[in-house]
């Protein structure tokens, strides 16, 4: 008997670092090169060529992967993916902590993917975990042997702190975030009265028996 599979899953959207096959889609490839060069990497003051790049962005089917490689590459300069230098400064000022866990699965099924500090750092614990060794961490983040053996040693040490210590310091942002007591307005008046507590004298001990 034959068995057909099929593979219906549907492709990652992640690209490869030597993955340029994008650029032949852009609308912007069939440009003359001193065109584009002054519609997308325009003078600071140029709102009508910063204006046409947005246009021409913004109908390009690979707007997304355009964005992305200005991203993964630290490409600050000039108008990509539908957004100046200064609409992206934001983006690369915070994009090494960027935790995409598509990156993370992406680096452990063998591509070469870029990866921030912060999914390297993934990258790391999970190999640890999983048991694997310096040598196949250093040739899947493509790094010095003995920098994957620190970076290992680390991974270790965090891994056996939180298994030891688990959530000992995991209501400190709850009790940091509470309001000080101190800081309260004496005239405010209390949510609910204080209920005082009655002294058990003999003769309000009499007085009870009585009662009864």
């Amino acid at each position: 008997m034959r068995y057909i599979t099929t593979d219906d899953a549907p492709p990652t959207p992640l690209r490869g670092i030597a993955d340029h096959s994008w650029h032949v889609r852009g609308l912007c490839h069939s440009m003359a090169p001193e065109d584009a060069d002054k519609i997308f990497f325009p003078k600071p003051r140029d709102h009508q060529a910063i204006a046409e790049a947005k246009s021409l962005c913004g109908r390009c089917p690979v707007k997304r992967d355009c964005f992305n490689h200005a991203l993964d590459n630290a490409i600050k300069d000039g108008v990509w993916g539908g957004l100046t230098e200064a609409e992206r400064r934001p983006w690369h000022a915070k994009v090494n902590q960027r935790l995409d866990y598509a990156r993370v699965r992406a680096a452990f099924e063998g591509r070469d993917v870029h990866l921030s500090d912060a999914e390297r750092a993934a990258v790391t614990r999970h190999a640890y975990v999983r048991g694997w060794t310096p040598e196949r961490l250093a040739h899947t983040l493509r790094l010095n042997l003995d920098y994957a053996r620190d970076l290992m040693r680390e991974a270790a040490h965090a891994v056996a702190d939180r298994d030891r210590y688990g959530d000992l310091y995991g209501n400190q942002d709850e009790q940091t975030s509470a309001p000080d007591q101190s800081d309260r307005d004496d005239d405010s008046e209390p949510s609910s009265s204080p209920v005082t507590r009655q002294v058990h004298t003999r003769a309000l001990i009499a007085a009870l028996g009585k009662a009864a």
